[in-house]
């Protein structure tokens, strides 16, 4: 499958385009699906990619650095499939082609910050080992949160996607109405307490 990419003003040009042909061939046709490991090994059996070399995965700098490349790319497909009416599902876990577009793209002014991540090459190329590490430990802590996200969003009336700021809006908002002082009751300000610390 080649693909051919035309650029925007809203991203930036494929740091590597000699990498798009070959990871859009490795993908599988819809609705099959691939994990990013699977891929990445898949890469490196080529044995032809400096950039997926057979120790990218050996060191959490390496492993960063081999993800990041993967997904910038993944991002790229995804832009150049977009003009051809279809998708990529990107996570680690399943990377995927779809028929449409993922929900959620065409709304205006929407910004993936997960794509605008992967296509900042500072993102990668202002990264050392102990960043690296940081990140780590912060997906963690928020991989962490994660459970039990939903439910504290319906505490506070929300569902996803939202963002931290309209959080604390209706959080602030949430907590005049049913603060003791204003005839409220402790047990409701605790509920919504619990539930602003698991979400942010």
């Amino acid at each position: 499958m080649t693909m051919t990419m035309t650029t925007t003003v809203t991203a930036p040009a494929c740091r590597w385009p000699h990498l798009l042909d070959p990871i859009a061939g490795m993908l599988p046709p819809p609705p099959g699906a691939v994990d990013e490991f699977r891929l990445i090994r898949a890469l490196q059996a080529r044995g032809d990619l400096a950039e997926f070399p057979a120790e990218g995965l050996a060191t959490p700098l390496a492993l960063y650095r081999t993800h990041f490349v993967l997904f910038h790319c993944l991002h790229h497909l995804d832009a150049a499939l977009g003009e051809r009416g279809e998708a990529l599902e990107i996570h680690c876990l399943r990377i995927r082609r779809l028929a449409r577009p993922a929900e959620g793209r065409q709304r205006p002014g929407f910004v993936d910050p997960m794509r605008s991540f992967y296509l900042d090459g500072r993102n990668l190329d202002d990264v050392d080992t102990a960043q690296v590490e940081r990140l780590l430990g912060d997906f963690w802590r928020r991989f962490a949160r994660r459970d039990g996200r939903a439910e504290a969003l319906a505490e506070l009336g929300l569902e996803d996607p939202v963002t931290d700021a309209e959080i604390r809006q209706v959080y602030r908002r949430l907590m005049m109405r049913h603060h003791p002082d204003r005839g409220g009751d402790t047990a409701t300000v605790q509920r919504l307490n619990d539930a602003v610390a698991r979400l942010l």
